[in-house]
């Protein structure tokens, strides 16, 4: 069998190994949460003699910051040190609020059958951060064989120790830390030496982790030596040039720079002047030239041109936001009203709406865009003749509304942001989560591509002079369209690929 091979072997042994370190670690995690965690260990636990009489008890380690030095002791028999370490070991950082005792010290150390004579805070992590922390008004204290440590703020890793002088008992006595964490615990750590760190991995970790690694680079030997690598199906070189709709130009700017890539030799130009001019300069040219135009609804049949359905695509009224117009929004009877100039201020639609002026801001004649809209939405083509250049001042100053008429889909929607009383329209995709302006339901209808009752949609078209000839890169970029990972880019940009709504797309 041909997928019985080394390769696939590893490629399948590292998958299984993958799934049971998974299912290892879920156990794991199950067993022994990932919480905040405080440990402690003691690292030196020593009796310094029966003659000692000075709080210094031969000196704190280099670097110790002294808190309780104490006079002369009559009572220091037995005397021991230790060097208790607290730490950090959990996966999280530890808030001062994250004790939950009721005092205001954090932490309880006890240090059974001896008395402590003095205490010195030693190496800690970060002595600027934690060091203001050990002081009286916060906890800090000592009482008979109890230790009580503040609320110490521990960053993941940090930790600190505590010198303890001791007298009244024998080394290697009970010590015992004890406190609260909010989702979190207090525990003993295993004696280590004080400059030892304590391993990353444990054991078996280390185990799985060296198996993982080992399968890993056995793969990548297996396939860097069978290296037979091939172009993606239907690869071709040459180059082309897409044209037309403004609308769907991000989509196929996408999948041009993702054909490129997967297609060494390929080069693809895009070039979105608007559907109508697009088909126009196609029908125009060449037929034997290497040209593809996109178009928001269908253009080709009075242009003797060969067309494919590619996506439906859904396109949405947009007012600046002070107009508003809530989530009732607009008929297709109102709409016809204002681009009509019947309606010229947007109190006389309706008395709750603020007393702004009409705008309307279109797309000029060689846009798809504006053909969808004319025929799912005016159900006619637009009368009234654009009024102004600048969408702000009337040039005809007999006309009831200012009208403009702008180049591409992303004028429109800047100058209706910008613009107060502005009313446009635009491809879904690129108006949602605009600043500035309000996409509007049609005639109750949320715009949405997946609602059939929405009257605002319309076909993708993709148009050539005539069938493309197999081999070409025509044929082969049109094909990529129909791909699993193309439609999906399609769908990710708002459209939905007509390989697969068929009804829909008509």
């Amino acid at each position: 069998m041909e997928w019985l091979n080394a390769e696939n072997a590893v490629a399948v042994g590292t998958a299984v190994l993958g799934i049971v370190a998974s299912g290892v670690l879920v156990w794991y995690e199950r067993r022994v949460p990932r919480r905040k965690r405080i440990g402690y260990r003691v690292q030196m636990d020593n009796p310094i003699g029966d003659d000692v009489r000075s709080g210094r008890a031969g000196g704190a380690p280099s670097g110790g910051v002294r808190l309780g030095l104490f006079n002369e002791a009559p009572d220091m028999a037995d005397a021991t040190l230790v060097l208790l370490r607290v730490e950090n070991d959990g996966s999280q950082g530890i808030d001062r609020d994250d004790y939950t005792g009721p005092t205001t010290h954090g932490l309880t150390a006890v240090f059974t059958d001896r008395t402590i004579r003095g205490v010195s805070v030693t190496q800690p992590t970060d002595r600027d951060h934690l060091m203001d922390h050990f002081t009286p008004e916060r906890g800090f204290a000592y009482e008979g064989n109890i230790l009580r440590i503040p609320r110490v703020p521990l960053n993941r890793g940090d930790h600190f120790k505590l010198l303890v002088l001791l007298s009244g008992g024998d080394v290697g006595r009970a010590i015992r830390l004890t406190g609260g964490l909010r989702d979190g615990e207090v525990h003993p750590n295993r004696s280590a030496t004080p400059d030892e760190t304590p391993p990353i991995l444990s054991g078996p970790a280390r185990i799985l982790t060296a198996l993982l690694t080992l399968s890993v680079v056995a793969l990548a030997g297996i396939i860097l030596a069978t290296d037979d690598t091939r172009p993606p199906l239907g690869c071709e070189k040459g180059t082309l040039t897409v044209t037309g709709s403004t609308a769907f130009a991000p989509v196929v700017r996408t999948l041009a720079k993702e054909y490129e890539k997967d297609c060494e030799g390929a080069e693809i130009t895009v070039e979105a002047r608007g559907s109508e001019a697009g088909a126009a300069e196609l029908a125009a040219d060449d037929p034997e030239s290497a040209v593809i135009a996109f178009t928001d609804g269908p253009m080709g049949d009075r242009l003797d041109l060969h067309g494919e359905k590619v996506a439906l695509s859904a396109f949405t009224l947009v007012v600046n936001e002070r107009i508003g117009l809530g989530r009732v929004g607009l008929t297709r009877a109102e709409v016809r009203r204002l681009y009509s100039g019947e309606i010229t201020r947007w109190r006389q639609l309706d008395p709750a709406l603020p007393d702004l002026p009409v705008v309307l801001v279109s797309r000029n004649a060689d846009s798809g865009t504006q053909q969808i809209f004319q025929r799912r939405v005016l159900g006619t083509w637009e009368r009234v003749p654009s009024t102004s250049l600048d969408c702000v001042h009337k040039d005809d100053r007999s006309a009831p509304v200012v009208r403009c008429e702008l180049g591409s889909t992303e004028q429109v929607l800047d100058k209706v942001a910008e613009v107060p009383g502005a009313i446009g329209y635009s491809e879904l995709a690129v108006a949602g989560g605009r600043e500035g302006l309000l996409t509007v339901p049609l005639d109750g209808v949320s715009p949405s591509v997946q609602a059939d009752n929405y009257p605002y949609r319309g076909v993708e078209y993709a148009y050539t002079r005539r069938s493309p000839q197999p081999g070409s890169l025509t044929a082969a970029f049109l094909a990529y369209l129909k791909e699993v990972a193309s439609q999906d880019v399609i769908r990710d940009n708002g459209h939905l690929p007509c390989a697969q709504e068929t009804e829909s797309c008509g």
